[in-house]
Order: structure tokens, then C-alpha cells, then sequence
């Protein structure tokens, strides 16, 4: 109770208070989404028994590539971004590869539709879609109001040359809020560069 009484003596005018946070608080909401879809959330999967010391070179998987549903420019993007990282890690490209690299693609657009007297909202999900570039939250004074957003999915694939078999799956998954080229490409190479810090697996 002492605490407040003090909080009126400080604040006698507790409607300009409370007007004030109103003012600011869709504001600060709005940062605190925006930094949020900066990042990108990863997560990785492999097998316990693979021997990942033995993979030392790679190839692309072309017929796994052909079925992502992007544009052969970001395709290309991609490709470029894990190949610079592989090769970052000391692995080598060849014709005669211990894995082959395969890669994936989806997302989700997110609809965001509030009424209140901010017009700044919760989101809602829509269906999925393309590999595309959305654009971020929208908010406003007073009334209905919409924005969509376009949240990618990245899958990384290592196969195991000789076996055939998957042993190693990354994935990358955060919002694309940019129709800028550089931009873009920027951030298709923090997907890659965050998916593929979890290779290879560090040992338990």
C-alpha cells in the first residue's frame, strides 16, 4: 500500500500516465517483433552411428536440388552460400564425393488482421506457399488493418555417398522480409551460415 501511495505522490496524474504507455506501447511491440523476425531459428537431426571424420568431400545432388520449389536464381544463392561454408570447414568438392548435398524449401504466410485502437494485431496463419519474400508487420492508428508476411524453411541434406542414406539434416527457418537483391542474398547466406554451424555434430 505505501508503495502505492508513493506511486500517486510521483504521479498525481495517473491518466497522462497511462496515456503516455498507450502512446508507446504498440511502438515498442512493433520493435520487439521486428527484432524477432531478424533471426533464424535452426535446428539440426543425424545419425549417432555415422562416422562423420570419414566425410571429407561433397557433390551436389542435383535431382534432389530440381525439385525445390524457388527460383534457379536463389537456387543458385543457396548453392553458393553452403558451398562457401563447406569449403570454410576444410571439405573439398569433387566428382567422387563422400556425400552428396541436397537441398528443400517451403513457408508459411502468416496473415495478421486486428481491430482495436492501435490497429496492430495478432497474427494468424496462412497456407503454404513458395520459398518467398514477404514484407514485415503493418500497424496504424485506428481501424481494420492486414499484413501478410512470408516465414522460409530451409533443409539442408547430407547423404552418405555409398549408403545412400541421409545422416545429416539442418534447417534453418525465419522470416524473408525484403524484396532488395542485396539484401536477399544476405540473408539466404545467414540461413546457411546458422544451419550449418551445427555441422558436424559436436560430440556428447
Amino acid at each position: 500500500m505505501k508503495n502505492l501511495q508513493n506511486f500517486h505522490e510521483h504521479f498525481p496524474n495517473k491518466s497522462l500516465v497511462s496515456n503516455t504507455l498507450l502512446k508507446f506501447t504498440p511502438i515498442l511491440v512493433l520493435a520487439i517483433l521486428l527484432s524477432s523476425c531478424s533471426s533464424v531459428r535452426v535446428a539440426a537431426d543425424y545419425d549417432r552411428e555415422a562416422n562423420f571424420e570419414q566425410y571429407k568431400t561433397f557433390a551436389f545432388f542435383k535431382p534432389g536440388i530440381d525439385k525445390a520449389e524457388i527460383s534457379d536464381i536463389d537456387k543458385r544463392r543457396i548453392l553458393r552460400a553452403i558451398e562457401a561454408e563447406l569449403l570454410a570447414k576444410g571439405m573439398t568438392k569433387s566428382e567422387n564425393p563422400d556425400m552428396l548435398v541436397s537441398i528443400f524449401t517451403k513457408s508459411t504466410q502468416r496473415v495478421d488482421v486486428y481491430n482495436n485502437a492501435w490497429g496492430f494485431g495478432g497474427w494468424g496463419w496462412g497456407g503454404f506457399n513458395r520459398w518467398g519474400w514477404g514484407w514485415g508487420p503493418g500497424f496504424g492508428w485506428g481501424g481494420n488493418n492486414v499484413s501478410t508476411r512470408t516465414e522460409g524453411m530451409l533443409f539442408i541434406d547430407f547423404i552418405d555417398t555409398d549408403k545412400k542414406e541421409l545422416f545429416w539434416q539442418g534447417s534453418g527457418t525465419g522470416y524473408l522480409v525484403t524484396r532488395n537483391v542485396e539484401k536477399k542474398e544476405a540473408r539466404i547466406k545467414e540461413f546457411v551460415a546458422k544451419t550449418l554451424e551445427q555441422f558436424p555434430p559436436t560430440k556428447e
